[in-house]
């Protein structure tokens, strides 16, 4: 299976046996970085193909697998948020020439512009009603694929569930959910919800090898050992960023949260969030079990700086950056967003500074 990874295959084979193991609706849930929305779209791609190979996969030589890697087949929908589309669309743009891309600005054109939508807007589930009430143009399966589906606000989660209660024949919707818990409680019970797997230790690093990773040990503890997330670890800018972010906060006589957040603060930053709670974990784990995840470099400091800190102090800490990870996205102001978020760490960290600082 070429197209499938190593790890989906069994789930695939599922998936892939007849109609009834799908269901009318498909929820795929699972951590980020494990290839799910790569499946989703693999799956679509293979029913809606004409001629499939014995393993099921597309042919990707029919007309139907043309249009679909066009974009334009007439029986597909992707639906997800607009920021989400934007950027993809930007990727693209950053393959094109200079010649093709380049475009004479008008002063001024792009003031006022609104900013695409982190969020599935309810017009965006309506606008699907011709597609699920019409017949196929292939006289077969349609198929809608909403990603990720837990950034429906709530009016298009209610307009999703009507279509859900009464589905069409021959019409599949595939969700891809990071976080199944924040989809309305309806939506999961009229979904068949697969669980999407997680690689072991020895599949990942192998996959990762044949990638071309240059450390994939290292990379994939910082990605929480999701493979396709580690591959962003092995780029040298990210990975660089990363470094510098991890060594300011694991040195404590030279850390300041001040100029760290102005250095940050055009950077993604549920990103940032992210990095601070995998850190703060680690440092959690070497207190209770003397083990760490994320952060394998660093054990020697971690071991330094836990000694330093006030266990119950670090889990409240941690505790709120829970909440901080939900704000992450919506920051009236970036920078002092992040300030907040570090200086609430240098004063965890206030005894290890003032120890050094002696």
């Amino acid at each position: 299976m070429n197209n499938i990874y190593i790890w989906q295959t069994d789930i695939w084979r599922m998936l892939t046996q007849s109609q009834a193991t799908r269901g009318h609706a498909l929820l795929l849930k699972g951590r980020k970085g494990i290839g799910k929305l790569t499946f989703a779209r693999n799956l679509a791609k293979s029913l809606l193909c004409e001629k499939p190979s014995t393993d099921t996969e597309a042919c990707g030589s029919c007309p139907s697998c043309g249009w679909f890697e066009q974009e334009g087949h007439p029986d597909f929908r992707l639906v997800e948020p607009e920021a989400l589309a934007a950027l993809a669309d930007e990727a693209m743009a950053e393959t094109s020439s200079d010649a093709e891309t380049n475009t004479e600005m008008v002063p001024g054109s792009a003031k006022g512009k609104k900013k695409p939508s982190k969020q599935i807007g309810v017009e965006q589930i309506r606008a699907l009603t011709d597609l699920v009430h019409m017949s196929s143009h292939r006289n077969g399966y349609k198929i809608i694929l909403i990603h990720p589906a837990e950034t429906m606000n709530l009016a298009a989660a209610n307009a999703l569930l009507k279509n859900l209660e009464e589905p069409p024949p021959q019409t599949l919707f595939i969700l891809v959910t990071h976080r199944p818990q924040s989809l309305l409680p309806t939506i999961r019970s009229r979904c068949r919800q697969i669980t999407m797997p997680t690689p072991d230790l020895a599949t990942a690093i192998a996959w990762l090898k044949q990638q071309g990773a240059k450390d994939p040990e290292t990379s994939l503890a910082a990605a929480g050992y999701a493979p396709l997330a580690a591959l962003e670890f092995d780029d040298d800018d990210y990975l660089t960023r990363h470094k510098t972010f991890i060594r300011q906060i694991g040195t404590p006589s030279g850390f300041n949260p001040i100029l760290l957040a102005e250095e940050m603060q055009k950077f993604d930053l549920p990103t940032a969030v992210s990095w601070m709670q995998k850190w703060c974990y680690d440092l959690m784990s070497f207190r209770t079990t003397g083990k760490i995840r994320y952060h394998l470099p660093m054990l020697a400091t971690i071991k330094s700086l836990v000694s330093e800190i006030d266990p119950r102090s670090l889990a409240s800490y941690s505790r709120s950056l829970i909440s901080t990870q939900r704000l992450a996205r919506h920051p009236l102001n970036p920078r002092l967003f992040l300030e907040e978020m570090l200086l609430s760490y240098a004063m965890l960290i206030a005894p290890a500074r003032s120890k050094y600082a002696d």
